[in-house]
Formats: structure tokens, sequence, C-alpha cells
């Protein structure tokens, strides 16, 4: 099952802005910054360790990340689980699973869970896939 956090997404509205904070609270540059069309974001990377913080600016209405901004405001978007397997950890749990999985990031493979079955926390698992 889940053995470490991997990420935590906090969404913005000014990601130029968010990244001059952030730096400041963690007295680091940002890692790595990317724009993502087929999700409608420009992001953010820091490295914390072995934890990813990314900041999270939609470019793009009526994605889940705009939708979520819209409704919510600025803050905690996503908390993402570090798995051995995305199939194992979702067949393991029973949770139910929102959509496909896909990839992410980099190496990632991702898989989120049902949004009402965690209690309206959005939640999902990365698995890794170097070598694979």
């Amino acid at each position: 099952m889940a053995c470490k956090i991997h990420h935590i997404n906090l969404v913005v509205r000014d990601l130029a802005a968010a990244v001059r904070i952030y730096e400041r609270i963690l007295g680091q540059p940002a890692t790595r910054c990317d724009h993502l069309p087929g999700r409608g974001v420009d992001i953010a990377r820091f490295k914390l360790g072995d934890i990813w913080l990314i900041l999270v600016q939609p470019v793009k209405q009526g994605t889940e990340p705009a939708r979520f901004l819209d409704k919510n405001g600025e803050g905690f978007f996503l908390l993402s689980l570090d798995v051995e397997s995305v199939a194992g950890a979702a067949q393991a749990s029973g949770v139910p699973i929102q959509g496909p999985s896909r990839d992410g990031l980099d190496d990632w493979y991702i898989q989120d869970l049902d949004v009402e079955a965690t209690f309206g926390a959005q939640i999902q698992y990365c698995e890794h896939r170097s070598g694979k």
C-alpha cells in the first residue's frame, strides 16, 4: 500500500506570485516549472526531501483544477500517495477509483480515487515507472 506522500498540490491563481512567496517560505528556488497543455495548467515544483510540493495554476477553463479553484479558492488541492503498484493499491484498498489511470510527470503513473469515497479529499496513488 502507500509507503509515503509522493506530492502535494496547491492550486493558485497567480503562479509567478506564488512561486516568489514559496521560494521565500522554503528557502530554495523552484526545482522545475512546466506548462502542461493536456491538463490545462502551469506548474512549479519544489523538491522537499523526497516529497514534491507542486503549485498549480489553471490556464484553461473547464479543467478539474479550474473548477476546483472556482469552487474552493486557492489552497490545498490534492494529495498523492507513493505506492509500488497503482493497480495493486487500488485493488487492495477496495476504494472506488475515478477515471482511468494515466501517465503523469516524469515517470509517474497516476490513479485518482473517487472523491466521494474519500470524504471530499482529492487523493491519488502514484507509481514510479522507471525501468519498467
